[in-house]
């Protein structure tokens, strides 16, 4: 395989939402920490070098909705890539397509988990923005003019930065996406025993306007029950087409 493993790894509510007040539960709190542990604890099941989101995700989490220090005037940069030098034995790997998150670290912390700043930007994105995380040390990878081109994203990813398993944690549009376009391999899902009831919260996979809605199937491969009435399901993804594709 010429691209990392990708597994999908979310924490829901019963009802599928990935975000909303049931999260505020004691159950909820639990299950998230069932969450952790798997890939991101001291003996984790999952042992990636890296995982990934969407912009939005970043925001709402690290960047916290800063805008960049942008130098209109700065020189031109090289085409292409920037690595960036790192000891970080793991990456986060934000896709932002026309440079917009507000860094200002090239390093984030998760809990107990620190983690290099890997953009993954578009032709899009402004020389300033590629000047602007240059300045930061934050490396970054241009896959796609005007849109992600994930089959270049995943073999950089691998052949560049040395990453063999990647995750993929949302939000739903760049899950359902990854699901669609057949890279993604499994599917792993934390349901806390809770919800709220809010029609509004985003679900775990969600069609976007350039994605599809043409439905897929999943062959379980576990089904097992967790701290605080929390249930782990892992699928792996048929990528075979079905009647509707």
């Amino acid at each position: 395989m010429d691209r990392p493993y990708v597994f999908c790894h979310m924490l829901t509510s019963v009802d599928g939402k990935i975000v909303g007040k049931y999260m505020q539960t004691e159950q909820s709190k639990t299950a998230g920490g069932v969450f952790y542990d798997l890939a991101f604890g001291e003996d984790p099941h999952y042992r990636h070098q890296g995982w990934l989101s969407g912009r939005v995700t970043t925001d709402d989490n690290f960047t916290h909705h800063r805008q960049p220090d942008l130098d209109e005037d700065a020189a031109p940069v090289p085409e292409g890539d920037f690595v960036a030098p790192t000891d970080a034995e793991k990456y986060y790997v934000s896709v932002d397509p026309s440079g917009k998150l507000g860094w200002e670290s090239p390093e984030l912390t998760y809990q107990t988990t620190t983690a290099h700043v890997l953009e993954v930007l578009t032709g899009k994105a402004s020389n300033a923005y590629r000047a602007f995380l240059r300045r930061l040390g934050i490396s970054y990878v241009v896959a796609g003019e005007d849109e992600l081109d994930y089959e270049l994203l995943l073999g950089k990813l691998k052949e560049t930065f040395g990453i063999e398993t990647l995750m993929l944690g949302g939000g739903g549009v760049l899950n359902w996406s990854f699901v669609q376009a057949g890279y993604c391999d499994e599917i792993s899902v934390v349901i806390a025993p809770a919800a709220d009831g809010a029609s509004d919260s985003p679900s775990l996979f969600e069609a976007g306007d350039r994605t599809p809605d043409s439905p897929k199937s999943f062959e379980l491969q576990a089904a097992e029950a967790q701290d605080g009435g929390a249930v782990w399901l892992r699928y792996t993804v048929t990528h075979g087409t079905t009647e509707n594709d």
